[in-house]
């Protein structure tokens, strides 16, 4: 018998002729599965490298085949972008609407705002309590200038397409929206007696943040990183005393600063993370990450809060 040949069953035959197939009674075929050595049908084949196998086997062989994953345990995609440009457009999406539709109404309610209890018609915002809370998420997609948003879609656009491809799609959701976060409450816990904040440069820092790891993890070139990195900081520091007349600040360095040390931190977890329990620990890093955010909360509603 040639390799590829259909191998004949071995299954006693009804009366002489040949045996039914195992999962068609009453079909008599004089093929075997070249697994199980059960009787298959033609109906029932599945071309195998050597033969042919029955639907069951063929089963069994993918579920023990191990799942293709990016190097950090995502799952590979054709498009290592698509999240990036889903974040982009609603970006694009609110700051319209912000801009030009619901003005001035949806920056109102969107914006990072804050005012504490000693304040007059305080707390109010964040401060007020957890009704209030979902500024912190809602601010970092909204934005009110062109300028604003187009440069910080311009570095999502830059930034986000290599950590998603490294990443997959979910981890790298995450680690953008807890760096949004991070930025956010970080703000709200040394400003959040009298603070108004938008924009996703928190998120941003965040992806720079990120990708500094990714380059020490592949032993990559740190240098145009972190040119851009203190680039962004000297800019981020010269603007934050800069407002005019030196009435308040410009550029919301506590953002910043808080997207950056939460991306870095995330993408430590997720990129650092043994193979054999990768999922765990990736797992341990995202919910370490939202209960230090939480306690950051917390901790400014103590301070500011009723």
């Amino acid at each position: 018998m040639l390799p590829d040949e259909p191998r004949q069953s071995t299954e006693p035959s009804h009366g002489g002729g040949l045996p039914d197939c195992h999962r068609h009674p009453g079909t008599a075929t004089g093929i075997s599965c070249t697994r199980c050595e059960r009787p298959i049908c033609p109906q029932c084949m599945v071309a195998a490298s050597v033969g042919f196998q029955c639907p069951e086997c063929v089963g069994q062989g993918h579920a023990g085949a191990r799942r293709a994953t990016t190097r950090f345990g995502g799952a590979p995609t054709g498009d290592g972008g698509l999240v990036t440009r889903v974040l982009i457009g609603i970006n694009l999406v609110v700051w319209v609407l912000a801009a030009y539709v619901l003005t001035p109404r949806l920056g109102e309610v969107w914006s990072l705002a804050s005012a504490g209890r000693d304040r007059l018609g305080g707390p109010y915002g964040v401060a007020d309590g957890p009704g209030q809370w979902y500024r912190l998420l809602t601010a970092t997609f909204l934005h009110l200038e062109w300028w604003h948003v187009g440069m910080n879609m311009l570095a999502l656009l830059f930034l986000g397409p290599p950590l998603e491809q490294a990443l997959g799609r979910l981890r790298f959701l995450a680690l953008y929206l807890l760096a949004g976060l991070g930025g956010s409450t970080l703000t709200f816990l040394v400003a959040g007696d009298w603070v108004v904040s938008l924009g996703a440069s928190g998120a941003i820092f965040g992806l720079i943040g990120a990708t500094v790891v990714l380059q020490l993890r592949n032993r990559g070139p740190l240098g145009p990183v972190m040119a851009l990195l203190v680039f962004n900081l000297v800019i981020t520091f010269s603007g934050a005393w800069g407002g005019p007349g030196g009435a308040g600040p410009s550029i919301d360095w506590r953002a910043h600063l808080g997207g950056l040390v939460i991306g870095a931190l995330t993408a430590f977890g997720l990129m650092y993370a043994p193979r054999e329990r990768r999922g765990l620990v990736q797992g341990l890093t995202v919910a370490a990450v939202l209960v230090l955010e939480a306690a950051v909360l917390l901790t400014g509603m103590a301070l500011y809060g009723a």
